[in-house]
């Protein structure tokens, strides 16, 4: 699936499907001490323009819009943390091989609700694309494609890709596998050289101990 942004443009994803990146808007997801990297409505805002969801233009709108309307902003940053965790969760089990939690999913499918009467078919150019009509002043319209690629994902003969990194100190990033045989383990080579380090000690201590 080649997701595109609110208004047609194509994104700009680091593991292939907008509901990863987001569910990825939180490092070291898996462990005792997370880091929140939408702290604000205007993280989510840069996160949003930074994936190419929404453009320069109608980022600087929302900015605006959340700035005279604080309390209503803070009100969408949270809905959009609700919805990254359920994501996440919803596909942490998914890669564990275990059912997500049928609350997870209704967050998912609550979201997708909201959002899908505003999706439509648009001309560009020769072809035709899917098409995000948000009315002007809404503060939460960059997180429908964001339930809609979850739905996408969950629904395609793809989702077996979904892995979650194996770091032991809970990095817990999502993934999506493209190697031949699955066998991808790593967010990346920081967690992949954490782990062959481990393993290498553990390898020098085992060896003194059998000494």
């Amino acid at each position: 699936m080649h997701e595109r942004g609110m208004q047609g443009q194509p994104l700009q994803l680091e593991e292939g499907w907008l509901c990863l990146d987001f569910a990825n808007t939180v490092s070291w997801h898996a462990s005792a001490r997370p880091q929140e990297k939408l702290n604000t409505y205007a993280d989510l805002v840069a996160w949003a323009r930074s994936v190419r969801l929404v453009e320069d233009k109608a980022a600087d709108r929302l900015l605006t819009e959340a700035a005279q309307r604080p309390e209503e902003a803070q009100a969408a940053l949270h809905a959009a943390r609700a919805l990254r965790e359920a994501i996440y969760r919803v596909f942490a089990a998914v890669a564990a091989g275990a059912d997500p939690a049928p609350a997870d999913l209704d967050t998912v499918n609550e979201a997708l609700a909201r959002g899908m009467v505003y999706l439509r078919v648009a001309r560009a150019g020769d072809e035709f694309r899917w098409w995000w009509d948000v009315p002007r002043g809404s503060l939460t319209g960059m997180l429908w494609p964001v339930a809609r690629s979850a739905a996408e994902l969950l629904t395609s003969d793809d989702l077996s890709r979904v892995g979650q990194c194996a770091d032991e100190d809970g990095c817990g990033w999502l993934f999506f596998d493209v190697s031949k045989n699955h066998s991808r383990r790593w967010c990346g080579p920081g967690c992949a050289n954490r782990a062959k380090a481990r393993r290498f000690y553990a390898r020098i201590k085992q060896a003194g101990e059998d000494q």
